[in-house]
């Protein structure tokens, strides 16, 4: 089993940054893929971002420029460095974790509880 926990969310004002951890723990052999995914009161929930083991790097249009996803392989942590922050970032933002239990094991899908981001005007 593996659990995750998310850090760093909170109240910022427009123009503002802030930085989200989530943090794994548990029978890890490797993470394959780690997404950062939001949803905003009375939409659907969205891909922020996307980091590969080996860092290769994606962005949903309008984040580009402004958030920035990170990972540390060693401490099994994920980051989203969110800079510029707009009202519309304002949402329930949610660490997503491919994990591997061993070598010859399938990824299996791990999400994080959530952490509310609120920017004001």
């Amino acid at each position: 089993q593996v659990q995750l926990v998310e850090s760093g969310g909170g109240l910022v004002q427009a123009g503002g940054s802030l930085r989200l951890s989530c943090a794994a723990s548990g029978r890890i052999w490797s993470i394959t893929v780690m997404n950062w995914y939001r949803q905003a009161a009375g939409k659907q929930r969205e891909l922020v971002a996307t980091i590969t083991y080996g860092g290769g790097t994606n962005y949903e249009e309008s984040v580009k420029g402004r958030f920035t996803i990170s990972r540390d392989n060693a401490k099994n942590t994920v980051y989203l460095q969110m800079n510029s922050l707009k009202p519309e970032d304002t949402a329930v933002y949610c660490c997503n974790l491919k994990v591997r239990a061993g070598w010859d094991a399938a990824p299996y899908e791990y999400w994080g509880q959530g952490t509310q981001v609120t920017v004001s005007p």
